[in-house]
């Protein structure tokens, strides 16, 4: 009891005090469908820490968020699964990436302090790879970890805390190494997932779905998956916090929509668009019936959106993710023909996914 006073007492005063508002996937093959909680509840053996010894700084937040975190085993009709999420309210509703519960026929999943419980698929949405799962119950101990809406600077060290391999409450460490990451969304959607957070901390099959935390316990990032030898990336606080309350409270969440293609403007471009610098969005097409029909046209540079500079397709699709919703009209200055121009664009939905496979 002590340990989880000291717990709680942690993250509410780091919640209070810092202003905080509140990776690949492992599987198996359908031949182990059948290894499954409520079949089998030894897959893993639960850690036993060792308290003893002076405590780091990465101890500290780990005995602080180690019982908010939960491992995840989903059952579909072609395999088993595994994966990671993390307590996100007081309800005891889970975060984790839609990819880990993706097609799931059963769920299940386990806390450090207790066994494996049944869990429901609240909501998902593919675009942003979150979903929301709503367990039987969750321990006493497993507190909300607290969301940080503003994405941590480059060189803060981070925690991503999770069950690489099936390995329940593993830890690992790094830095954030990157910002403003793009993604690919669902294989076959054409989008991508913005403002992702890049980090060296080593993360597995297993971690997806898991929180990346910063030595103050707040959550950074949900993380999303591994791309190489020191390279893991995590979807953004700052989205999680728009797309997470709307599926909870709606059971989906609208993702603002132009209807163009994009390209990088290269030297080549800036030069024939008579650009200072190769800079900005060049608009390649706009989709006839989408809402840049007829108002962006083929060879459109675009500079601004909002009364922002956007440099880069980056920085626009970061912009629409977090700073608009379908519906909103937003002025979009653009090089037209070697001038400058300033259009309305009244943003859509995007379109149901067509994933492919």
């Amino acid at each position: 009891m002590a340990d989880e006073t000291t717990r709680r007492g942690f993250l509410g005063s780091l919640a209070a005090g810092a202003g905080i508002t509140l990776a690949g996937c492992a599987t198996a093959p359908a031949s182990e469908a059948d290894d499954l909680p409520g079949d089998v509840t030894d897959l893993e053996p639960l850690e036993t820490p060792d308290d003893r010894g002076d405590p780091s700084r990465f101890t500290d937040v780990y005995r602080a968020v180690r019982d908010s975190v939960a491992q995840i085993r989903v059952r579909t009709g072609t395999g088993v699964a595994s994966g990671t999420g993390w307590v996100y309210d007081t309800d005891g509703r889970l975060v984790t990436n839609e990819h880990v519960v993706r097609d799931a026929t059963d769920v299940f999943v386990r806390f450090r302090t207790g066994d494996w419980r049944e869990a429901d698929v609240h909501a998902e949405d593919i675009y942003s790879d979150l979903a929301v799962l709503v367990p039987e119950a969750v321990p006493d101990s497993a507190a909300a970890l607290p969301l940080r809406t503003q994405d941590p600077p480059i060189g803060e060290e981070v925690m991503a805390i999770g069950n690489p391999f099936g390995f329940s409450g593993s830890v690992s460490s790094g830095i954030v190494s990157g910002l403003n990451r793009s993604l690919p969304a669902a294989g076959g959607s054409g989008f991508s997932i913005p403002d992702a957070i890049q980090t060296d901390a080593p993360v597995n099959p297993g971690n997806s779905g898991g929180p990346l935390v910063d030595l103050r316990g707040s959550v950074v990032g949900v993380i999303n998956s591994g791309g190489g030898d020191n390279i893991g990336f995590a979807i953004s606080g700052a989205l999680a916090a728009r797309v997470v309350p709307a599926l909870i409270e709606t059971g989906e969440y609208n993702h603002s929509y132009m209807g163009i293609t994009l390209r990088p403007v290269t030297p080549a471009i800036a030069e024939r668009a008579n650009l200072e610098a190769a800079e900005g969005v060049y608009v390649a097409s706009a989709i006839e019936g989408g809402p840049a029909d007829g108002v962006l046209e083929e060879g459109d540079v675009i500079k601004r959106m909002g009364g922002q500079p956007i440099p880069t397709e980056q920085t626009l699709s970061t912009f629409l993710a977090l700073r608009t919703s379908p519906g909103d009209t937003i002025e979009i200055e653009v090089v037209r023909d070697g001038r400058r121009e300033t259009v309305a664009l009244t943003l859509g939905e995007r379109p149901e996914p067509q994933l492919l496979g």
